[in-house]
């Protein structure tokens, strides 16, 4: 079994990515797992803030970790897994200690659009609160933008996360992949990710790619958040967020500055893939 990684911004293409590879028979793919939240959890329990820190060093940490991995994906008959999750990438040191050759694609996407794409999730469904949201945290589109990109949120968390694997000593494991390439270029963008994790390239249905997690974005209170249109297609349009809004956040994608990481990069330029607010 050869795992891989599947991480990034979130709004920014993971899902439809899932969709496309799992087309592959070789390839196992699908939305956030909790292995990553299962490994830190064993890690915590045998912390130095629990009472059973004597009993671990750091090689049975490590076999645990791994065994726990290796144990949440035993029944999965297929030889490439891709396990995403949005904190792997603050993980990197220890996945670089506990699996051998693996890569991470980081699906990313200029911010402001990631905050749009959220903003209008929500407003499509009106009388349905998520749990994604507080009641202070949902009053206004100010409110929800800060709650999200604040230092636990949804998307400032894997913000932070992404800019340390970003900028640290296995960033050459990372392949920085932008939505709108994905989505107006899906044919070239895989044979690049194929390329990227050493596979054979196959012939990928970009007409029909299937992929809903209905029950699970019920659960959470966002009907349709993990819905893929079956055609990979780009819908240019007019973010719906107030133009102060869409500028604090439209120069926080890093990843433009290529100074001082080894991260391998498919996005276009900011001026070519950047759509502002009418």
């Amino acid at each position: 079994m050869q795992l891989h990684f599947i991480s990034g911004l979130p709004r920014s293409g993971s899902t439809l990515l899932a969709g496309i590879l799992r087309q592959n028979p070789r390839f196992h793919a699908a939305m956030s797992s909790p292995v990553a939240t299962l490994v830190g959890g064993a890690l915590e329990q045998m912390g130095a803030n629990s009472e059973s820190y004597a009993f671990f060093d750091q090689a049975r940490r490590k076999a645990i970790c791994r065994a726990l991995i290796g144990a949440y994906y035993a029944d999965t008959p297929k030889p490439v897994i891709f396990d995403t999750n949005r904190q792997w990438t603050a993980r990197m040191h220890q996945l670089a200690e506990l699996v051998e050759g693996f890569k991470v694609i980081c699906c990313v996407r200029n911010p402001a659009w990631v905050m749009d794409s959220f903003e209008v999730i929500h407003r499509k469904n009106p009388f349905d609160y998520s749990r994604m949201y507080t009641a202070a945290m949902r009053q206004t589109v100010y409110t929800r933008c800060e709650a999200m990109m604040s230092a636990g949120g949804a998307v400032g968390a894997a913000w932070t996360a992404l800019k340390e694997a970003y900028y640290g000593e296995f960033s050459d494991r990372l392949l920085l992949v932008d939505y709108d390439l994905l989505a107006q270029h899906p044919r070239r963008t895989l044979e690049l990710i194929y390329g990227f994790i050493g596979e054979s390239a196959f012939e990928h249905d970009f007409d029909h790619v299937e992929y809903s997690e209905n029950e699970f974005d019920q659960n959470l209170g966002t009907p349709g958040l993990h819905d893929v249109k079956k055609k990979v297609a780009f819908q240019p349009r007019r973010s719906i967020l107030p133009p102060d809004l869409f500028a604090k956040y439209q120069d926080m994608d890093f990843w433009q500055d290529q100074t001082g990481t080894r991260a391998h990069i498919i996005a276009s330029q900011k001026a070519a893939s950047t759509i502002h607010p009418a």
